[in-house]
């Protein structure tokens, strides 16, 4: 099936994005590859009778849909398989502010309360992070029945709260992120307004737990890029990109993402139609985001919003972040074997009643492989303000919890044992002010702080102080922009990293500290960087020399 063989709101938009009338970025390229080659490959139908009577409803509406809008509803609401299910139930759509996602969202669940839907009492849940972001949409169709009284009032009941179609009995309400006061209900659609905002699944999973109850159930999210990395919005973006790729099935899920292919492109103002489709309809958009970009100009760290949410590219700050997240995400690839290979070990132990970490640094070729554990008391006064999924990091074993009032430093050093029994451990650092709390310990494990006596050095234990920190930052940076880091898949040290900051003083000299000092956690990036002031051990090593040539460590 061709383009041509498409129904229009298909196929128009398809040949809109090809024409190059606007540029259309790499993943809207793809997501016309994506649907042309699933229309040839799968047997589908489209009910236009029903698709015509929703787009007759515009007409009640003080907009009608961009071509892109339409194209989304078309393919997200009737296009069905052959077993009659929504070939797309779930939309996952990631555009730039300013692109009208609210009115959009504000069309579609107008069209699906009323009977052309066919399912009595489907009911549609808006979810968000706030109250006031979950009422954005409700309110649009609110005010819009409020302004229509004498033309809705037959069909519609509303009020501040909920909006309820007479006839079919289907309600539209709003949820906010509460989930502990929340229960899943028997919802038709769910929809996400800002799915950024999110930092992990807990009332997700509690909105959606009632969907499948009702006939054709859906989700529908739109949102914008956010702040928060290593969350549900960057597994769904992960999820859509590799949909695209042609890397994993869609199992229902329709990618619909707008965004500058690169970053630098924010300096070409023609490249903003990449993340904004709406933009072509919109010029009063077009000067508001010039005059945004004349202040982003001027300030480009204290106006990130920009390029976060207009151009859906969050880059941080390169002054503060310690590396960027995409640098993060390739530090995620599997390990090699290192069965047998010299490393060195790496401990951070802030506080006994809060997070410990430790793990282990190998070279691998030019580049560095860390093997990390995480130790939590139950106690931690911390807990309660942490959203990071602590529980399901335990479960894939990256983490243990402590149930006891402090981590006692045998938790790491049984831990660095165990590890002596498969790699060949043969130096370690750690912080300087903290060696006291665990220094009988690692004397009991034979590791003792190194120091020079008699034109040698003795000991194999590096005591890391700020200076120290300094010395290896560089190494570090450049390690993490080359990809030359590499963990397996570890969200933790993904949201050690992250939570992190690069302290510089002015004369640019970098020590490391926390981007918020009580819910993020920072102590497995910590450990890295105690392990990588040890570095230099481990290059000996790794060349190979005569042992004459090497220095001599007495344990």
């Amino acid at each position: 099936m061709g383009t041509s063989d498409l129904i229009p709101e298909i196929g128009d938009y398809i040949r809109l994005v090809r024409s190059g009338e606007f540029p259309a970025c790499r993943e809207q390229q793809l997501l016309c590859n994506y649907i042309e080659q699933v229309f040839s490959e799968e047997n589908l139908q489209t009910d236009t009778g029903k698709l015509g009577k929703y787009l007759e409803l515009q007409k009640y509406f003080p907009y009608s849909l961009f071509p892109w809008e339409k194209f989304c509803f078309a393919l997200h609401n009737c296009v069905y398989r052959t077993d009659g299910q929504l070939r797309w139930p779930e939309l996952f759509a990631l555009v730039g502010r300013g692109a009208g996602k609210n009115g959009y969202l504000a069309f579609e669940d107008f069209c699906l309360l009323t009977p052309i839907n066919g399912v009595k009492e489907y009911h549609i849940d808006i979810c968000a992070n706030s109250e006031d972001q979950a009422k954005t949409t409700f309110d649009d169709l609110y005010n819009l029945l409020e302004g229509n009284k004498p033309r809705f009032q037959r069909a519609f009941y509303w009020n501040k709260e909920l909006i309820r179609n007479k006839k079919t009995g289907s309600v539209l309400r709003y949820r906010t992120n509460n989930y502990k006061s929340k229960d899943g209900g028997r919802p038709g659609k769910i929809d996400y307004d800002e799915y950024h905002q999110y930092e992990n699944y807990k009332s997700i999973e509690v909105f959606e737990t009632g969907l499948g109850k009702k006939a054709y159930p859906r989700i529908t999210i739109i949102t914008t890029n956010g702040i928060v990395r290593d969350g549900p919005f960057d597994h769904k973006l992960d999820k859509a990109l590799r949909i695209l790729e042609g890397a994993e099935e869609d199992n229902g899920l329709l990618p619909f993402i707008c965004r500058l292919d690169d970053p630098k492109e924010v300096w070409e103002p023609k490249a903003w139609h990449k993340a904004n489709p709406s933009l072509r309809y919109f010029p009063f958009l077009q000067s508001e985001m010039e005059r945004e970009f004349a202040n982003y100009k001027l300030d480009p760290l204290g106006n990130q919003g920009f390029l976060t949410r207009r151009m859906n590219r969050p880059q941080g700050d390169p002054q503060a972040e310690v590396t960027s997240w995409d640098n993060l995400v390739q530090a995620s690839r599997p390990l090699p074997d290192l069965e047998g290979r010299p490393c060195v070990f790496g401990m951070d132990y802030a506080q006994i009643n809060d997070f410990l970490a430790a793990g282990i640094l190998f070279r691998d070729g030019p580049g560095y492989a860390w093997i990390t554990h995480t130790w939590v008391c139950r106690q931690s006064a911390d807990l309660y303000r942490i959203k990071a999924p602590l529980d399901t990091w335990e479960s894939q074993g990256l983490l243990t919890f402590v149930d006891n009032v402090e981590i006692s430093p045998e938790y790491p050093l049984l831990w660095l044992m165990d590890q002596m029994k498969q790699y060949h451990l043969v130096y370690g650092g750690m912080d300087y002010f903290r060696f006291s709390l665990v220094s009988r310990a690692l004397h009991e494990a034979g590791f003792e702080p190194e120091h020079r006596s008699g034109g040698k050095t003795i000991g194999n234990l590096k005591l890391v102080r700020p200076s120290d920190q300094m010395l290896i930052s560089p190494k570090l940076q450049q390690a993490f922009a080359k990809g030359q880091i590499c963990w397996g898949e570890n969200p933790i040290m993904r949201w050690y990293v992250n939570n992190a900051k690069r302290i510089i003083d002015p004369r640019g000299n970098v020590v490391y500290g926390k981007q918020e000092p009580k819910s993020r956690k920072t102590d497995g990036f910590m450990a890295l960087v105690a392990a990588f002031a040890c570095t230099d051990i481990l290059d000996e090593y790794e060349k190979m020399l005569d042992p004459g040539d090497l220095p001599c460590y007495t344990y």
